[in-house]
């Protein structure tokens, strides 16, 4: 006979046995491999730039081939000297890295359409993944800004296809840094600076767009 119960060895340490394990909790995620849902009206806004931001890129593809092909061809958006997207494709700034610049569009709004896809289809992605895109995001923003800047002191023109990205942009990068914050005050917090500094961008962009080209819209007046 031994005084030692089932659940116990030699030294008095617990057994731990099958019912112990299927009822124990959980080991803790990592920080980089929580997943949390996304906010229904998040995930549509994410699509609905996902959308547009691919429209815009590949009306812009379809255009600079057709004036690849033929040099005499006006795109549908080159409405007068100002607003013209062909001024702007055919300059160095708009094949920046030797291939046309919505070449970039097309792979990127893609991912983000998935993304979209996958939010709103209640799918949990990593905040790893958040912060990829929240990193190509925050590139793909710096680029906008320099071609906003280009455009307007550069090439003196303005096109509407470049705008939507100019005006998607900035949603997407919240709403992937958004994802990536912690629940916490200071994440909240975080969260609603971002969204504060959204209407102060745009104010910012449509302020440099009215002074840069105040002869050209008083005409219109």
């Amino acid at each position: 006979m031994t005084d030692e119960t089932p659940a116990e060895i030699e030294d008095g340490s617990p057994v731990v046995t099958a019912s112990d394990v299927e009822t124990a909790p959980p080991a803790p995620r990592g920080f980089w491999r929580e997943r949390r849902p996304v906010p229904v009206v998040a995930a549509w806004v994410l699509l609905v730039c996902g959308v547009l931001g691919m429209a815009a890129a590949v009306a812009l593809t379809l255009d600079r081939i057709q004036l690849l092909i033929d040099p005499s061809f006006t795109p549908a958006c080159s409405i007068n000297p100002i607003i013209s997207c062909g001024s702007v494709m055919v300059t160095d700034q708009g094949k920046f890295f030797g291939f046309p610049n919505p070449l970039l569009g097309l792979p990127a709004f893609a991912v983000i359409l998935v993304t979209a896809v996958l939010s709103i289809a209640r799918v949990r992605l990593p905040r790893w993944y958040w912060a990829g895109q929240a990193v190509v995001s925050a590139l793909g923003q710096v680029f906008v800004g320099y071609l906003i800047f280009q455009s307007l002191y550069r090439i003196h023109a303005l096109c509407p296809y470049c705008m939507v990205v100019w005006t998607l942009m900035p949603v997407v990068l919240i709403l992937s840094i958004s994802r990536v914050l912690p629940d916490s005050r200071g994440g909240r917090s975080a969260r609603e600076w971002l969204w504060i500094a959204l209407p102060v961008y745009y104010v910012v962009v449509i302020a440099m767009i009215t002074v840069q080209f105040w002869d050209y819209w008083r005409t219109l007046i």
